[in-house]
């Protein structure tokens, strides 16, 4: 499985190169993105944050005094942008009753503790918590979507219905415990899955893994991915 999971993480960055994730100015610029980026294309949040820092509220202290209603509106470009509001105050207001306010104190826990403590948010689930650790701490959680587990699925390597836990583990337990590397692994799976292995209409002609998928066999051969 070892050997697996390294040839496809060559023949992805083979295809698409490095991907230079996740996409931030600093931590709590990208917790936010985490936090809104659910069932959201990085497009909008991309707006949102926008809205955020031109309000001056891309500041724990500052976002945490706003109105709730000043948020929802500011993250409008986000689909359920009033849950989400509640959901950064949820995390703002973990963050200033358990670390005074403190994003580094939080960050420095170990991984098992920092994943702990994140899940136990409002709203934070696990996709979420593996990103703020990866992608905002920089520590070795490796990050489970949507895109990863269809990739893997059509792959072989996992059944349809696996848990999270079970996907992550595959990762962590046969590939070195690198925050880099996994931040460039699942970048790479991202990029796959939107330019090529689609949802509904895969693009399986010219697709870089190919070779090692069965996916394709099945009778579900379309386009080249050199169209889009």
């Amino acid at each position: 499985m070892r050997k697996r999971l390294l040839t496809l993480y060559q023949l992805l960055l083979d295809a698409y190169g490095r991907q230079h994730w996740w996409p931030g100015a600093n931590p709590f610029e990208v917790i936010v993105g985490a936090i809104l980026t659910q069932r959201v294309a990085w497009a909008n949040v991309e707006k949102a944050i926008s809205s955020l820092k031109e309000a001056g509220l891309m500041d724990p202290q500052r976002l945490s005094e706003a109105p709730l209603k000043k948020i929802a509106s500011l993250i409008h470009p986000c689909i359920y942008y009033n849950e989400k509001a509640k959901k950064l105050k949820a995390f703002l207001t973990f963050l200033e009753e358990r670390y005074r306010g403190d994003l580094s104190l939080l960050l420095c826990l170990p991984v098992s503790s920092l994943r702990k403590e994140l899940l136990f948010i409002r709203g934070i689930g696990q996709e979420t918590a593996d990103s703020i650790i990866l992608y905002a701490a920089g520590k070795p959680s490796f990050v489970v979507d949507a895109y990863t587990r269809r990739i893997l699925n059509r792959l072989g390597l996992i059944e349809e219905r696996a848990k999270y836990t079970d996907i992550q583990a595959l990762f962590m337990g046969n590939l070195p415990k690198d925050a880099s590397l996994y931040n460039e692994y699942h970048a790479l799976l991202v990029c796959h899955g939107k330019k090529c292995c689609h949802n509904t209409r895969p693009l399986c002609d010219g697709c870089p893994l190919r070779a090692m998928c069965s996916f394709p066999q099945q009778g579900t051969i379309t386009a080249s991915v050199k169209e889009m």
